[in-house]
């Protein structure tokens, strides 16, 4: 078997690069921790092997999180179009698998991917090049939805990138604050993650936690506009909703782990979530104090619509917009009162769901 794949490696991309892969001397290791998701991981690998440059300098490490659906399978069908390695191990959460993965592979370069994206063609040529032009110690690019998404997809895409949401902050051309990458999309030098020790045991909120130490400990980090991807993330409102409460809660912890980490605009969906609150009740007393967030439902409504060229989707981005700030700012503000007013530690204050 494995002469079989040397010689379709060498057909593909020239005995000059045979010595390269025989010795396992990558360039780029792509790194992909997956759960239960067989079918998006086959996706993720047919859009990596479809790449149009660099494919023959990268390996791709992916790490069975403890899963009882498997893609064990699924890997298998790339060995003969891709240099690619597969782990099991007993599920301990994305950092601590991203940290296996990261042992197990040769690269200079370690690109950690969520196993709910898409790359497309020149994803590995836009990083290349990123790097030619702006040598850096990290990076990461932004994400954006799919054409073919669901309607849903699109919405909850667009709660989380807008920037009349706090998505605004998260990738592209321009940004307020310094670029923290997340782990759907992240690249950093092997010996910077090795310096770091990779990734925290952090259950939720641990790329912030590796940005963070990356800006801390003097190293360079960039937002690569051209490394772009497509990322599906939650396929229902409800699955989102627990997703960014958990964002919320990570944001104190993070603030706990990193003080001075914390800016204005972490309190903003918290500060929405109250205010909404207030004017909800304050109906009963005069109609007119829900006309402010009537008319955010509107703002949200237009431009949405028109960005998706969908009426529906527009509907369902103001659903998807007051889920990613009311859940966001509802675990913001739990977890303040949990370990900023009772004093709680960390693991303390959700062993029975944060951490299950």
């Amino acid at each position: 078997m494995a002469r079989r794949r040397n010689i379709n490696f060498e057909n593909r991309f020239g005995r000059a690069h045979e010595c390269l892969y025989l010795c396992n001397a990558m360039k780029y290791s792509i790194i992909i921790p997956v759960y239960n998701r067989p079918d998006e991981v086959e996706e993720l690998l047919d859009s990596i092997a479809l790449q149009q440059l660099h494919l023959e300098e990268t390996e791709v490490i992916v790490v069975e999180d403890g899963s009882s659906l498997k893609c064990d399978k699924v890997a298998d069908l790339f060995r003969d179009r891709l240099n690619i390695k597969y782990y099991e191990k007993s599920n301990s959460g994305p950092g601590p698998s991203r940290n296996y993965g990261a042992r197990k592979s040769t690269g200079e370069f370690l690109i950690i991917l969520d196993s709910d994206t898409v790359l497309p063609p020149a994803y590995l040529e836009a990083i290349d090049s990123e790097l030619q032009a702006h040598p850096c110690d990290a990076f990461g690019g932004p994400d954006m939805a799919h054409k073919d998404f669901s309607p849903v997809q699109k919405a909850i895409n667009y709660g989380m990138t807008s920037f009349f949401t706090t998505g605004g902050i998260r990738g592209g051309k321009k940004k307020l604050d310094k670029f923290y990458p997340r782990s759907f999309n992240m690249g950093i030098k092997r010996e910077v993650f090795d310096a770091l020790k990779g990734f925290s045991n952090m259950r939720f909120g641990e790329d912030i936690d590796l940005s963070l130490r990356i800006f801390e400990n003097g190293y360079e980090c960039r937002l690569f506009p051209s490394a772009w991807l497509w990322h599906k993330r939650r396929t229902d409102l409800k699955k989102f909703f627990k997703q960014v409460y958990n964002s919320g809660i990570a944001r104190i912890n993070l603030t706990k782990r990193h003080p001075g980490s914390l800016k204005i605009v972490h309190t903003l969906p918290a500060l929405f979530t109250i205010g909404s609150a207030l004017m909800i009740v304050g109906m009963f007393f005069c109609k007119w104090s829900i006309v402010p967030l009537a008319a955010y439902a509107l703002l949200i409504l237009t431009d949405a619509s028109i960005k998706e060229k969908s009426l529906k989707t527009g509907g369902l981005a103001v659903a998807a917009s007051f889920v990613q700030l009311v859940g966001y700012g509802s675990g913001f503000i739990g977890a303040a009162w949990q370990r900023l007013v009772l004093k709680k530690g960390e693991y303390e204050a959700y062993r029975d769901t944060f951490y299950e």
